[in-house]
């Protein structure tokens, strides 16, 4: 129990900022699976000679919006930068390993 008015607002604001930071973590990490589920996918496509457009958009479009989550919780501090950006370049690796290109 804090002991202080003080230290009582901040325990309720540190329990309000760690489920915000939770819950905004579990998105970032669902956007990153949704990169890698695409990914698989389209591989799974190409090897069956289907849609690979299709495919290759939806994979696109998964990483964008992974991107664009990575780095705001790096430019928010949820994550480290050099942990945003190591991410991104992981998904990218895997992305161009996918398609054939690295």
């Amino acid at each position: 129990m804090p002991n202080s008015a003080s230290a009582g607002k901040r325990l309720r604001q540190n329990h309000s900022r760690r489920e915000a930071n939770r819950a905004t973590r579990s998105k970032l990490r669902t956007y990153i699976r949704r990169v890698q589920e695409a990914t698989a996918a389209y591989e799974t496509v190409v090897a069956e000679n289907g849609d690979a457009d299709a495919a290759l958009a939806t994979v696109n479009d998964a990483y964008r919006n992974a991107q664009i989550k990575i780095d705001k919780a790096g430019a928010k501090s949820l994550i480290h930068k050099n942990k945003a950006a190591r991410t991104k370049s992981r998904l990218q690796k895997m992305i161009k390993k996918a398609k054939g290109i690295a």
